[in-house]
């Protein structure tokens, strides 16, 4: 332990000299005509008045203990480090096909907001894509913006400029977001059942390279019954992440806790820090005032 203020413990003295004035000091005789009987010294009930009577001068130590302000070390705590997570979900009309007791979208959305439970103290974004982007809600550890998407954003009722699917744009716009990030760890979780034009003739290499570029990981999910398009599997292999298949709500959700084991959180160890030290203080002092409150309704001393 040690002190904020330690000069501040040189007034103990102060209460270290009462202390001892009391133990020593001499007690007033009065002679009482009392004949043909012996009395005691009255040495035991001195002790007890004297030991009542210290407790204050121990509050008023420990008192200047506290304004001296003990500190002690803390415990080293990890602090975990953040991991931004951008969910690219493929709105096109492909998105609309039966999945389970819904649509592809509906599976989707619903592992999603799954996803989200396990992985709380992540940064979260959405961005929905078809021919054009469109960021939904932006990074950040409330997903209740991501939740509240779902009834918006299905497919079907968008303009028609979101009926295709371009994969590479999409991603390009979320490393950009992502890029911006000053910490933490940088993952894409793109949902599409489709092949993207956008990423033949060696685009894909250029997009793989532009997301490893700024340390992005591309986790990819193919929800539909073909098979999952080359580029892709060659882009999220490029940057450290994986391509899987979901072709129902079941192994869609598998999926993503595969992602969440896979995506792993880190931590860091913290150093330890000086963290305040009153609470056994405070807690002898509130002792000690209710024990000398109590003693004060009988045991005192009374120079007479």
């Amino acid at each position: 332990m040690s002190c904020a203020h330690p000069w501040m413990l040189l007034l103990l003295c102060l209460p270290l000299a009462l202390i001892v004035r009391l133990w020593r000091r001499g007690g007033g005789r009065v002679v009482l005509p009392f004949d043909h009987h012996t009395h005691g010294s009255g040495g035991w009930l001195r002790a007890a008045i004297d030991s009542a009577e210290t407790l204050l001068p121990l509050l008023a130590a420990i008192g200047v203990v506290v304004a001296a302000g003990p500190t002690r070390t803390g415990e080293p705590r990890s602090q975990r480090i953040l991991t931004n997570i951008e969910f690219c979900v493929d709105v096109s009309g492909s998105m609309a096909a039966p999945c389970g007791a819904g649509s592809r979208y509906d599976a989707a959305m619903s592992a999603i907001d799954q996803f989200l439970g396990t992985r709380a103290g992540d940064a979260f974004g959405l961005t929905f894509f078809g021919s054009s982007v469109l960021h939904w809600a932006p990074l950040t550890t409330d997903p209740s913006a991501i939740r509240c998407a779902v009834p918006f954003m299905k497919p079907g009722n968008l303009p028609i400029w979101f009926g295709g699917t371009e994969i590479g744009r999409a991603l390009l716009a979320c490393a950009e977001l992502l890029a911006a990030r000053p910490e933490g760890d940088r993952a894409i979780v793109l949902v599409s059942d489709g092949m993207s034009f956008d990423l033949h003739d060696g685009n894909d290499a250029r997009v793989a390279k532009a997301l490893a570029d700024k340390q992005i990981a591309l986790w990819a999910i193919h929800v539909a019954e073909t098979e999952i398009p080359d580029e892709i599997i060659d882009l999220a292999a490029a940057t450290g992440g994986g391509a899987f298949h979901a072709d129902d709500p079941g192994t869609l959700a598998a999926v993503f806790a595969r992602i969440d084991a896979m995506q792993k959180t880190r931590v860091a160890k913290a150093t330890a820090e000086t963290v305040d030290f009153f609470a056994p203080f405070s807690i002898a002092g509130l002792s000690l005032l209710g024990l000398a409150t109590l003693c004060s309704f009988g045991a005192r001393y009374t120079p007479w």
